[in-house]
């Protein structure tokens, strides 16, 4: 709810130095001019009455999606006959449940929703009130002040003038203070209303995939479709942005390329078959190219193409303990000194199930081998970095051995490796203090709720030496991260900790500022 040119972010950064050069000021002039600067900060604007409004209408749609959610659980529990399948070889009882699932999500979306309005009014109200009683106190403390002193004024202050000055700073200050509280309370409100707003549009998944290809039915259950053996509302196979992308490759297919890739669909042994072959669609392969992988993975149980294809999986937010993510007890970790080139390798193979066949299944894709996969996950580690022209150490004769990448270098091997798969194209955003980082968070967690995955960079120090470390943000569910180490593990953490440059928990103790990220671009 920004003014124009003006973020809810900002305004808070401001009112944050304004209070201190108040409580600091040791002259009228300057005092006077940090009043002034204060009272320049705009208010927290929107309307209050408009989203109770809006919060109404959606009470009533909630319980418009609650009758329909009723309905179709009723059939659901009924059963269906096997027979009944759809274009795509869906069965109509995966239909049904997807249905279920879809209307389920509709009533938690919209009451979710409503939730957020009514939580985002009533912060805005109250941030609004406040704003006014804290610039009542610095219109009072102007009035008491006077006008500006002259050259000869400012040389001698009288006792009583001093202590007229500083009741009027105390004033002052105690203003500002209101004031920067309001601008808190109007910036967290709106931050968390986007992210949670953008995760619930994020979550309207099926109607993301805007194509006739395919029928209505089959969208629903594809987009329904989680990997096997997890949470599948924390592990929906198919992102937003896989669904969206799939849709308009579909769309540009001739009538002999719909048809054909139809037929792979019909004919695929599972829903996670299916959702793994619109997964590469996504992913920018050719027909040809997805004919070839549904060849290695065709009939393949659950079991194998999860292990195979989805390297990371998610786990509770609530559980913030470190996970290891493995392919058959061998990490999907560095190697050495690569934790840039690492984290884009697996950031690129969970965005494109295809690489990641290559690097576990091998050139047949068959493979089960864990020591063959680190071999390739290595080779794919060390031809980042050469790509990326990252630093090497040298231990003569020995050779040379990988020692970091610079923030240019990822933009490079991160815009080579992952963008062309996901459609957005990475830029470098610095977020050295808390008022950074919490501006961008809410691009952040939307980049990461459609499905892109979000490179950051951490640092500290260690024995008096800047030390840093490459990780990825890979998941959001409420104020929590999901945090890929290329140490081959995963951790939820906390916004607040993120803001703070809090981060150890991800890593260790001394990699805990969180310097930068890379941004997809929309």
């Amino acid at each position: 709810m920004p003014a124009a040119g003006e973020s809810t972010t900002d305004r808070r950064e401001k009112l944050a130095g304004y209070q201190r050069s108040i409580a600091g000021a040791g002259d009228k002039n300057t005092l006077i001019e940090a009043i002034q600067n204060a009272l320049n900060v705009s208010a927290p604007v929107g309307s209050p009455s408009t989203l109770d409004d809006i919060a109404k209408r959606y009470a009533k749609q909630a319980e418009a999606a609650r009758d329909v959610q009723d309905r179709v659980e009723q059939v659901a529990q009924k059963g269906l006959p096997d027979a009944w399948v759809g274009s795509t070889g869906a069965k109509a009882q995966e239909v049904v449940l997807a249905a279920a699932r879809s209307a389920e999500q509709m009533d938690q979306a919209i009451r979710g929703a409503r939730r957020v309005l009514i939580l985002l009014s009533d912060a805005l109200t109250n941030a609004q009130s406040e704003d006014k009683g804290g610039r009542e106190q610095l219109r009072e403390a102007l009035g008491m002040l006077g006008g500006e002193d002259g050259f000869f004024d400012d040389m001698v202050e009288k006792d009583a003038e001093e202590a007229e000055r500083l009741r009027a700073r105390n004033i002052a200050s105690a203003g500002a203070k209101t004031m920067h509280a309001a601008a808190e309370k109007a910036d967290d409100a709106a931050r968390e209303a986007a992210r949670d707003l953008n995760k619930l549009a994020a979550e309207a998944r099926a109607g993301k995939m805007k194509t006739d290809n395919i029928s209505a039915a089959d969208r629903l259950v594809l987009a329904d479709t989680g990997v096997a053996g997890r949470s599948a509302e924390l592990n929906e196979l198919l992102t937003a942005n896989d669904l969206e992308r799939s849709g308009k490759a579909m769309e540009r297919m001739n009538a002999r390329d719909q048809a054909e890739f139809e037929r792979m669909l019909k004919e695929s042994k599972s829903p996670q078959e299916r959702a793994y072959l619109v997964k590469a669609l996504a992913a920018g392969y050719d027909l040809n190219e997805v004919s070839e992988f549904r060849d290695k993975i065709h009939g393949k149980d659950p079991d194998w193409l999860q292990r195979h294809l989805t390297p990371v999986v998610h786990g509770d937010p609530s559980d913030t303990t470190t996970y290891g993510q493995k392919f058959n007890g061998k990490d999907w970790s560095q190697d050495g000194e690569t934790c840039v080139p690492s984290t884009v390798v697996t950031g690129r193979a969970m965005v494109d199930p295809v690489y990641a066949l290559e690097i576990t299944g091998g050139p047949s894709g068959q493979e089960d081998d864990p020591d063959a996969f680190r071999e390739r996950l290595t080779e794919e580690q060390l031809r980042l970095h050469e790509e990326g022209d990252g630093s090497d150490s040298y231990d003569f004769p020995f050779g040379s051995t990988p020692s970091g990448m610079d923030n240019e270098g990822k933009t490079t091997i991160s815009n080579k490796e992952i963008s062309p798969h996901t459609g957005g194209e990475y830029e470098l955003q610095e977020t050295g203090s808390a008022d950074a980082r919490r501006d961008v968070l809410p691009d952040i967690e939307k980049a990461v709720a459609e499905g892109k995955p979000v490179p950051i960079g951490v640092q500290g120090q260690e024995n008096g030496e800047r030390v840093g470390h490459s990780m990825m943000i890979v998941g959001q569910e409420g104020d929590m991260l999901q945090i890929y180490n290329p140490w081959g593990t995963t951790t939820w953490v906390s916004e607040d900790d993120f803001i703070n440059g809090k981060m150890g928990s991800a890593s260790r103790e001394s990699l805990s500022d969180p310097y930068a990220v890379h941004l997809p671009a929309e």
